[in-house]
């Protein structure tokens, strides 16, 4: 991997595809290079960080320390961020000798799982979890998206019928049963409930760790469930 790419997760932690290993391709504006007919639907200026979901609690694992331009395709979302290197969280110090650069990550449409909205509350703005299953583990990785109330509403949006158009139109790339299919059709032309904060994406496919043993990776000492300090869940 490029020093000026970061992954959706933190490495070895990898759920691109198998090929993309150099991340996003970006041009000298550090805007994403479409692929032959990838066509760009959007695009938006949140904050993003890196979550694993349990059972019973959310851990925030990265953080970028400034907001970061985020495409959305008709296959994947990509963010770029320049001069805000990953932050792990709960480290002590930065990586020595490293200057400020580019980081990227992407999430292609056939790894979401289900999309879960947290709506603005007070002075907390809302915040979009595009959540992956992955095999082996009950924990899921997910990437937050974090912005004003409507923009995030929009980009659930966007999202949805996105993935689930990819879904339909690449029966090889994806296996759906006739139920799934419908489920999906659905997604393409009904807008979204006024309280609905959740939406499964029927067909995900799994990701999967790189090593085994990050499947039992400790987790650092200083590191706190994300909600300890302040109540959120």
């Amino acid at each position: 991997m490029h020093d000026d790419a970061s992954p959706f997760f933190i490495a070895p932690h990898r759920f691109d595809a198998l090929d993309d290993d150099a991340g996003p391709v970006l041009d000298r504006r550090h805007e994403l290079v479409p692929e032959g007919d990838e066509e760009i639907l959007g695009r938006h200026r949140v904050d993003v960080a890196g979550y694993l979901l349990g059972p019973t609690e959310t851990w925030r694992r990265w953080v970028l320390p400034a907001p970061v331009t985020l495409t959305v395709t008709d296959h994947r979302i990509a963010y770029v961020g320049s001069g805000s290197p990953l932050a792990l969280v709960g480290a002590r110090h930065r990586r020595s000798g490293r200057m400020p650069s580019v980081v990227s990550g992407q999430i292609r449409w056939q790894w979401p799982s289900r999309l879960e909205l947290l709506p603005a509350a007070g002075a907390t703005p809302a915040q979009l979890l595009v959540v992956c299953d992955a095999l082996r583990t009950i924990q899921q990785p997910a990437l937050a998206l974090t912005g004003p109330q409507a923009q995030i509403v929009e980009l659930a949006q966007q999202i949805r019928r996105a993935v689930a158009t990819f879904r339909l139109v690449r029966p090889e790339l994806v296996d759906l049963s006739p139920p799934e299919r419908d489920a999906l059709y659905r997604l393409t032309l009904l807008a979204p409930r006024p309280d609905q904060r959740r939406v499964v994406l029927p067909g995900s496919l799994p990701v999967e760790f790189h090593s085994r043993d990050d499947y039992y990776r400790p987790r650092p000492a200083d590191e706190m469930p994300y909600g300890a300090a302040s109540g959120q869940r």
